[in-house]
């Protein structure tokens, strides 16, 4: 599954990436606002927002991006490490 996660801490983007790596899922993180951002982000299965850590535009700018596309989209505030396990579960029962 290829996840992209939007917001968060920044001192924690490494832990998010092994993190989803230990599930076996490719992640693209993108902790401050991107230019082009389309360009980058591919056709992802799952889009994680950390709603807490980002501006209202970036989540509007990253919706916008993936329009049309059959991506799931998960928003939760708390940009922990907690909170992405516990949506990966969600995603690897689901699966």
């Amino acid at each position: 599954m290829s996840i992209v996660i939007v917001g968060g801490n920044e001192r924690m983007e490494r832990q998010y990436v092994d993190i989803c790596q230990k599930y076996k899922h490719k992640v693209k993180t993108f902790i401050k606002p991107v230019a082009r951002l389309k360009n980058k982000i591919g056709e992802p299965d799952l889009m994680i927002f950390f709603t807490n850590c980002m501006s209202h535009k970036m989540v509007h700018c990253a919706l916008d991006e993936i329009k049309g596309m059959d991506t799931r989209v998960e928003r939760v505030q708390s940009a922990s490490v907690a909170s992405l396990k516990k949506i990966l579960e969600k995603y690897a029962d689901a699966a």
